[in-house]
């Protein structure tokens, strides 16, 4: 088995519970007020939580800002790193 080089960084961090800073960024697939689900340089991440909120989203850099009462952070696949197409998703 084959290792893969990782580009770019990702990093994140949590302030109360309530206030998270990401770096490396490269989409947002959805979020509602319960829910914020993305792709980072590292791999998909879900965000579970109640009120949250995107504060602010660089594309061009990959910042994103989130405040809301932070529940948890679960990473998904390493190897996804942006929105898989309509195609795929009906595969899944």
């Amino acid at each position: 088995m084959t290792e893969q080089k990782i580009t770019g960084s990702h990093n994140l961090i949590l302030e109360n519970r309530n206030r998270l800073e990401l770096t490396g960024v490269t989409d947002v697939d959805s979020f509602d007020e319960n829910l914020i689900r993305l792709y980072t340089q590292l791999g998909e991440l879900e965000i579970r939580g109640k009120k949250l909120h995107v504060n602010s989203m660089d594309v061009s850099s990959g910042n994103l800002s989130v405040e809301g009462d932070i529940n948890a952070l679960v990473y998904g696949d390493k190897d996804r790193r942006k929105k898989p197409s309509f195609v795929a998703k009906i595969f899944r």
